[in-house]
């Protein structure tokens, strides 16, 4: 028995070959290996300052103090931010910070709690 990968849509485990294509006889998907292939190189990674990965939900915390652009604050150093959210640019971490509100920050400057 040949070890056929899941399907990438619906993580089903009955897929079969049909030339070069995969096939998912559940929900219809048909990919290539070099398609399946190519998916796991575009999914970004990222990291925070220690090199931990980061995912959505997590909580982290602030390693030096940042300055808040168009403001005379800052935002300490020890800074508990819960629930962030990772999204695509320059700033990677987008977050609600108490006294401060809706926020965006760069992974290299946080810590994973």
């Amino acid at each position: 028995m040949s070890n056929l990968p899941n399907c990438p849509k619906c993580s089903s485990e009955y897929t079969y070959e049909d030339g070069t294509l995969f096939v998912c006889p559940e929900c219809a998907h048909e990919w290539t290996a070099e398609s399946e292939a190519e998916s796991r190189e575009d999914e970004k990674v990222i990291k925070d300052s220690n090199g931990n990965v980061l995912n959505d939900g997590d909580t982290v915390t602030v390693i030096k103090d940042l300055k808040v652009k168009g403001s005379s604050s800052v935002i300490k150093i020890g800074t508990k931010v819960k629930n962030i959210r990772l999204v695509d640019g320059d700033h990677d971490i987008d977050c609600k910070i108490d006294g401060f509100g809706a926020m965006k920050l760069k992974s290299e400057f946080v810590k994973k709690v």
